[in-house]
């Protein structure tokens, strides 16, 4: 079953372990107005342990948010993945640093990692690290960043549909961030998603 964690203010903490043959999944959603740290620690700790961590979040205004993963492969046959994603505007600051860590026992392990993020102003700021640390040689792992705009050529194409230029950002906003809330489970899916792109609507 997938944990959804909406982060208030302040700090969240997790040490997660996950023993042979387990699976454990989160997704970790910040709303604008809200300014956290986030510190996780996950440790696959038996063969065919599987752990997926997904993140989205939104910042309009002078939020800071720091969000910092370390993923312990410590067995075989063990997989990871790791997506967030986020929309900085205003004067905030966004950090993330990820790091994945495969022992020398750890044969055929798969673990991914990516973090990409939108600017919406010249004054928010995004730093993103990730790293991978890996002393097995049979392995697919991978890590990824990206910081970048909203496509000016999307936003043409749909005004050119008669879609207005906000209502243009908003769509691209959303379309960027759904990859995450697609991984909310269907029970919650809908009502949760609204809630996050009414708040994408209004930053």
């Amino acid at each position: 079953m997938t944990e959804v964690i909406i982060v208030s203010q302040g700090q969240l903490v997790r040490n997660i372990e996950v023993q042979s043959g387990q699976r454990s999944d989160m997704v970790l959603l910040v709303y604008p107005g809200v300014s956290c740290d986030i510190k996780l620690d996950v440790t696959l700790a038996g063969e065919g342990a599987e752990a997926n961590i997904y993140g989205a979040y939104v910042c309009g205004g002078d939020e800071k948010v720091k969000i910092a993963v370390d993923m312990h492969h410590d067995l075989p046959h063990c997989n990871s993945r790791q997506l967030f994603k986020g929309i900085a505007g205003g004067k905030s600051r966004v950090d993330f640093y990820g790091k994945i860590i495969v022992a020398q026992d750890a044969q055929r392990t798969e673990a991914y990692q990516e973090n990409h993020n939108i600017l919406l102003s010249d004054d928010a700021k995004v730093d993103t690290k990730p790293q991978l640390e890996i002393y097995a040689d049979d392995v697919k792992c991978s890590h990824g960043a990206t910081i970048g705009r909203l496509n000016e050529e999307e936003q043409f194409y749909m005004r050119s549909r008669g879609i207005t230029l906000e209502d243009a950002k908003v769509l691209q906003m959303i379309s960027f961030i759904a990859p995450v809330l697609e991984q909310i489970p269907e029970a919650d899916r809908e009502s949760l998603a609204m809630q996050f792109e009414d708040s994408i609507r209004n930053i």
